[in-house]
């Protein structure tokens, strides 16, 4: 919200510097982001008199003009056709500068001497009217700087207005907040309309059929309006602001939603079929042309503002190109309504239109302001237009607007939640200061109504917060709560996110942190089957757009938009990692499954590229690395690695999943490469995911203790000729699972594929390691259990020793 310093001063004495207003602002809880200074785009610019006027003796379309700055008069050859002798106007002297770095000079033109320019409003840069010579109001002081004589400067606070202060979205209601604060009286703006006799019900009538969206609509009729520019000191309020002048009609209505922050509209009401409003509700897929010119397809719960035979406004968003003022409108209709907050915010997001009049309505404006409104529009409307207002305004209110009324408050509950010792009477000066109604209840407690604009006050502790505010934050002491009782351990769920966090920054990944919600097409590009259950989404009924309307069924679909948003910014080497929740849907009425997860992702080099390290991108092994420092860290018992399971998102043949004795506890692979493409990503792309659940009900958070061997270990090693699909965690698992006490350790120490070996086997090398507790192994011990081992092991799997 742009407020200007100068148009705030017509509403409260503003006696301090800008600075200090801003700071007190938001110290009273209006923050102010921002304020800057604006000013005149030229210099040397004075007020003039134009004394005489003639023609230029060797040019037709020229005059030569005397000029008077109240000191010196000075000639001035002038090409405007719109001067006379007597007109006040800025001149521009000998050395000023304009807009567009224009230096003026002495100079002859025609053979007539010019000592200065006299200046139009486009050419002194405040204004788009370049038809003729500016005209000043005769009352100005000749020889005045142009830019303090018109007020140009000023400065302009930027205000982060929070959603629930509607009140503040206006120049009155900021001067309100001011006048609290400093105690200055606020000054509301004249609303006296002069009337003709004609009645506004012969003219007009409004109905509204669905008072629900729609509880309040008023109307006034202004008729004889001569569209033109609006005054300079209109043109100057709402450039301050940020809204661009169109002409003295929708300059007013523009002028008093950001004075008074009620929107308006204004109708030509030639173009009303029937010369009458109805107000609606739109008929599913029905067209309208907004006044941008874009032709929009409505829901059918938009509301609309329509004559008596098709739309012409969509309510309380924008106008339509059917009905708005042109330079020739005469007669016009006048709109100031309350619309539905919610209404408004569903239309105005469904159709991407968010409006300066949508902004205010969907957080609730003042239900009571409306008519306030209306009449200070039609009495400038008539004023800088020429028009009349017909005697008398429509004021259709068939839902009433509940306001809050009566709010108990307690001086002591005030005191104990602030911790302050503010005593009564101040409590009632404030709110008083804010336009509330304080009637005493006795014992010390209060009645209070808050005004109709004040739409975020419904509770005591809402007064409550008023008063911190006003009374200063500052005063509010810092004390620390009494926390009684005895800090326990952290239960499991947090426990395990605290290790599986350390332990993953550890191994050099980075944390991520992902939204919940995903879009519906995420399981078609993943690729997965039918009846995966992962493709039971959990829609929501509000989302923000379509891209974040379910709630994801995997973690990986989220790391993978991650890994292609640091692709398109120039990072090719990732890992990273999120802890978070998976929803699939159930039957109807039934709450979600939901589930704990870890997912990891790697992608381009496993580490960062120096002298001491290779420049290979990430495989299998280092992503399965990670996951082996996981379960080992966690203590997880009887986990494997098997291959064979079907993934839809992974690699068939590079891909595994994890188990914990029979239960799958994760999966973890190569993404598929049509998946890969689907997402515009280059391979490899490594994911894994694990069951957080499963992994906090096997996690051994005590670690046995096991003595330093005293007596040396013994090993043995064997290469086997395996077949190619025989998984090598087979061979390790027939080796350890023997009921053999000497042996220790068993660990691949070489795989072999390629020349010299049978089609379709490989070489697989084993490592045993075999020690005893309490004596030194001989030779023959070893061989012994060694032998017996080996035969196991090729008996079962069909192996040759090498």
């Amino acid at each position: 919200m742009l407020v200007s310093v100068k148009w705030l001063s017509d509403y409260v004495d503003v006696n301090v510097p800008a600075a200090e207003l801003a700071d007190r602002l938001t110290m009273a809880g209006l923050e102010v982001d921002s304020l800057h200074e604006t000013g005149a785009a030229f210099s040397g610019v004075v007020v003039a008199k134009i004394l005489s006027l003639k023609p230029h003796p060797d040019a037709d379309k020229l005059s030569l003009c005397e000029v008077t700055t109240g000191g010196a008069t000075v000639p001035v050859v002038c090409g405007a056709s719109n001067i006379h002798a007597g007109d006040v106007v800025p001149l521009a002297t000998v050395g000023a500068t304009l807009p567009g770095d224009l230096t003026i000079r002495s100079s002859k033109i025609r053979g007539e001497r010019s000592e200065g320019m006299l200046c139009s409003e486009e050419e002194l840069g405040i204004g788009s009217d370049a038809s003729g010579i500016m005209i000043l109001p005769a009352d100005l002081p000749l020889g005045k700087d142009l830019a303090e004589a018109l007020g140009i400067r000023d400065t302009v606070l930027d205000i982060g207005v929070t959603p629930n202060r509607s009140d503040c979205l206006s120049m009155v209601g900021v001067a309100r907040e001011w006048a609290a604060i400093s105690g200055q009286k606020l000054r509301y703006p004249s609303v006296e309309v002069t009337e003709t006799d004609e009645a506004v019900e012969g003219v007009t009538s409004v109905t509204i059929l669905d008072p629900d969206l729609c509880p309040r609509y008023t109307a006034r009729i202004i008729r004889n309006v001569k569209i033109g520019p609006s005054p300079l000191w209109i043109r100057q309020r709402l450039d301050a602001v940020g809204l661009r002048p169109i002409n003295n009609i929708v300059d007013v209505t523009n002028f008093v939603m950001m004075e008074m922050g009620q929107p308006l509209h204004a109708f030509d009401f030639s173009f009303l079929d029937e010369g009458r409003i109805v107000v609606r509700r739109s008929r599913e897929g029905e067209p309208f042309v907004s006044l941008d010119g874009k032709e929009r397809i409505l829901r059918v719960d938009t509301l609309m503002i329509c004559d008596g035979v098709k739309p012409v406004a969509i309510g309380g968003v924008m106008g339509g190109l059917n009905s708005e003022v042109k330079p020739d409108t005469e007669t016009v209709l006048l709109e100031s309504a309350y619309f539905n907050p919610a209404s408004i915010r569903s239309t105005s997001r469904a159709l991407a239109m968010g409006t300066d009049a949508a902004f205010r309505f969907e957080r609730g404006i003042d239900p009571e302001g409306v008519v306030r409104a209306l009449n200070r529009a039609a009495s400038l409307m008539a004023e800088l237009s020429g028009g009349t207002a017909c005697r008398g305004l429509i004021d259709q209110y068939p839902l009433k607007v509940p306001v809050a009324k009566g709010i108990p408050l307690r001086g002591r509950r005030v005191r104990d939640i602030l911790g302050t010792t503010i005593p009564d009477d101040r409590m009632v000066r404030i709110l008083e200061g804010l336009e509330m109604t304080v009637e005493a209840s006795g014992g010390g407690s209060f009645s209070v109504t808050p005004p109709t604009c004040r739409v975020d006050i419904t509770r005591e502790i809402d007064l409550v917060e008023e008063i911190a505010r006003l009374d200063g934050y500052d005063r509010v002491p810092a004390t620390l709560p009494a926390v009684s009782g005895v800090a326990g351990a952290p239960e499991g769920k947090r426990r395990i996110e605290g290790r599986l966090r350390e332990i993953l920054n550890g191994a050099g990944y980075t944390e991520v942190i992902n939204y919940s919600f995903i879009a519906p097409d995420g399981v078609d590009k993943l690729g997965l089957d039918p009846t995966d259950q992962r493709r039971n989404q959990v829609r929501i009924k509000n989302p923000l757009s379509e891209e974040q309307s379910v709630m994801r069924t995997t973690m990986a679909y989220s790391l993978l938009l991650n890994a292609r948003r640091n692709r398109d910014v120039g990072c090719l080497d990732l890992k990273i990692f999120e802890m978070g929740r998976t929803f699939i849907r159930r039957g109807d009425g039934e709450q979600p499954t939901e589930q704990n997860r870890l997912a990891c992702l790697i992608m381009g080099r496993p580490q960062e590229a120096g002298w001491h390290s290779d420049d290979r991108p990430a495989d299998f092994y280092d992503l399965k690395g990670g996951v082996e420092n996981i379960i080992e860290r966690l203590r997880i018992p009887d986990v494997s690695f098997r291959s064979g399971i079907h993934e839809a998102i992974l690699h068939p043949g590079k891909s595994c999943g994890i188990f914990s004795s029979d239960e799958m506890i994760g999966f973890m692979g190569e993404i598929h490469p049509d998946i890969l493409e689907r997402l515009d990503l280059a391979a490899p792309v490594l994911v894994c995911e694990l069951d957080m659940d499963l992994l906090a009900s096997r996690f051994a958070d005590k670690s046995p203790f096991r003595s330093i061997p005293r007596f040396p270990s013994s090993s043995r090693d064997v290469a086997f000729l395996v077949r190619r699909d025989l998984e090598a965690g087979e061979m390790v698992r027939l080796a350890t699972d023997v009921p053999e006490v000497l042996v220790e350790k068993v660990q691949i120490f070489d795989v072999y594929e390629g020349k010299n070996l049978p089609p379709g086997m490989r070489s697989l090398g084993l490592r045993f390691s075999y020690r005893s507790a309490d004596r030194t192994l001989t030779d023959d011990e070893v061989n012994e259990v060694h032998g017996r081992i080996v035969q196991r092991i090729v008996q079962i799997t069909g192996a040759s020793i090498r």
